[in-house]
Order: structure tokens, then sequence, then C-alpha cells
């Protein structure tokens, strides 16, 4: 082997490792943005509303859903709103993460159909600046999202207001 085809092989080398390194830039590069689609308030701002109350502007995602990080007793979450659930609903591999406790079970019909879940209580829930206590839950071991139901017993402690692919939420006086 001459010192030529010993170059041209290193070279093509490099060549791969070059397009390897390109590859794996740009995937990186739009597994960001597809997740800013999928929860475009991944840090949620909050601000004053001229009365003084903290409020916070959720932008819809691109499936037309209002998702935003939050906590739950000081631990990061992922909410997703929603106005039909009766309670906020924690799916049961979260509920153990959290440390959640969990009480007597009941049924309730969800969009899946009828299930077992357990009550619960949340110390304290916080989007932004906007925190809310001893919020009614339930742990629902049949729901195997990562995503939290933000169900009203915590959405009927908030005004809120909706404004084309805008929802403010604000607290009550």
């Amino acid at each position: 082997m001459t010192e030529e085809d010993t170059t041209n092989k290193i070279g093509k080398y490099f060549g791969w490792i070059a397009w390897i390194l390109a590859i794996g830039l740009l995937v990186f590069f739009f597994q960001e943005i597809l997740e800013q689609q999928q929860n475009p308030n991944s840090s949620p701002k909050s601000y004053l509303s001229d009365s003084g109350l903290n409020e916070v502007h959720l932008k819809r995602n691109k499936q037309g859903h209002y998702l935003t990080v939050g906590k739950i007793n000081q631990q990061s979450v992922i909410f997703l709103l929603d106005t039909g659930a009766t309670d906020v609903s924690i799916p049961e591999h979260i509920a153990e993460k959290l440390n959640l406790p969990r009480y007597n079970s009941y049924q309730v019909s969800t969009a899946n159909g009828n299930t077992q879940v357990y009550r619960s209580k949340i110390n304290e829930l916080n989007i932004g600046d906007i925190s809310l206590y001893n919020v009614e839950a339930n742990i629902n071991p049949s729901f195997n999202s990562d995503e939290i139901l933000l169900g009203m017993s915590a959405l009927k402690q908030l005004e809120l207001h909706q404004s084309g692919k805008t929802l403010i939420l604000r607290e009550q006086k």
C-alpha cells in the first residue's frame, strides 16, 4: 500500500466522521425545535396584571393543546390543561416519584372509559409565579402518560382568558 492510498483512506474516514457529526448536530438542532412545538411553554413567564395579580401566558401547541412545565410540591412536572377533567389527574408512575399520598379508590369516567383511581391531595402546585395550595387530585394507575392533566380542581382557582392562540391564567382576588 502506498503513502497516497493511506492518505486517501484517512481522508475518507475523516469525511465519514464529518458527515456523522453534521447529521448528529442537525438531529440535535431539529429535536429542540420539535420539542418547542410540542410544549412551547417549557419556561412559562409570569407577569403582574394591572390589578397586581400574577398571571401566566401560555401558547397553544401545534395540536391545539396547552401544555406547560410546572411544579408539584417543588418537583418539576408537565401539565396538560384539561377543563373536562374534574380533578388534577396524575399517572401512577409520576405520583410515586412525587411521593403523593394515596387514599381510598373510586371509579371515574374518562375519555378511555371507566377506571379506578385513588384520591390524593397536592400540598402546593405552581405554574410560573402562580401558587395553588391543597389541590384535590387523583392518581390514575391506567394513565400511562408523562403529562399530568390539570383539571378543574386547580383551574377553578384561576381566571382563564383565551385570546387567539394564547391562554392567560390569572390568580383570583
